[in-house]
């Protein structure tokens, strides 16, 4: 019993020693975002664009199989 009680003990210490070690620091700074153009707000803008190059596609392909 006193065995468990001393490797109980040991470890509690050792722990503490642990938990500091893994200070506070602030991470560092993010890099900057990179350049370009944002796509977030005009994203229904590029569906609808995506949507009527489609059809158009598909408008095409079937004059030319008739």
């Amino acid at each position: 019993m006193q065995r468990k009680n001393m490797l109980a003990s040991i470890l509690f210490f050792f722990m503490g020693f642990v938990s500091m070690a893994q200070g506070a620091t602030p991470p560092p700074p993010s890099a900057p975002d990179p350049p370009g153009a944002p796509i977030d707000s005009n994203i229904a803008i590029l569906f609808c664009i995506a949507l009527t190059f489609g059809i158009y596609k598909m408008y095409k392909l079937s004059k030319k199989k008739a």
